[in-house]
């Protein structure tokens, strides 16, 4: 057998690379899952300060909004406006998030079946989802 000639099982440097990126891959999609999950909770709390806005007085005076770190007093169709515009910016990253996870599940998919075609059950590219 040629020393060069790789034999049944044996990881080349080309199938290095490959699990290499499968991981950095997978490393990345755990990454965008958790922003995605704390981008989630984020628009859940904007929802329910939408809702408890619903519940106040119209004459109940000015609402304080959390900019930052510090509360701004606006009114109570300001306020309306700014929770709705951080909706729906929230909502674009939530998105943008969704769709860079499902480019990435794509590539690990391909790099799976290539691993598995050449390695078998030898190889374990197995990646979490909790979602």
């Amino acid at each position: 057998m040629a020393k060069d000639a790789p034999a049944s099982g044996t990881v080349t440097y080309e199938d290095q690379k490959k699990i290499n990126m499968f991981a950095r891959k997978n490393a990345r999609l755990e990454e965008l899952m958790e922003e995605i999950k704390e981008k989630k909770k984020e628009m859940q709390n904007l929802e329910d300060a939408a809702d408890d806005l619903m519940m106040l007085d119209d004459d109940s005076g000015p609402v304080p909004y959390l900019i930052g770190e510090v509360f701004i007093s606006h009114s109570m169709e300001e306020t309306e406006e700014l929770i709705e515009n951080a909706k729906s910016k929230l909502q674009r990253e939530i998105e943008k998030l969704e769709k860079s996870t499902t480019e990435i599940k794509s590539v690990m998919d391909g790099l799976k079946v290539k691993l598995k075609a050449k390695f078998g059950d030898q190889i374990n590219l197995e990646h979490d989802e909790e979602e």
